[in-house]
């Protein structure tokens, strides 16, 4: 398995981990008193996506320019 491949599956992964977070962190706030840093979990998620994101939308240039 490539690197290419392992960051498309990481990065789908992630994709549901950040969904369920989300999800999670609603479903937190809306108690009678929510835990205000639970709003914070989904981050770390999405900087894994947008970190994995930028490399895969920049793909396509990087193979160029290696070819």
């Amino acid at each position: 398995m490539t690197w290419n491949n392992r960051i498309r599956r990481l990065h789908r992964w992630t994709s549901a981990v950040f969904t369920a977070t989300v999800v999670l962190t609603f479903v937190a706030l809306a108690q009678k008193e929510p835990i205000v840093w639970v709003s914070y979990v989904p981050l770390l998620p999405l900087a894994v996506l947008m970190i994995s994101g930028l490399y895969l939308f920049a793909l396509p240039w990087i193979r160029r320019r290696a070819a």
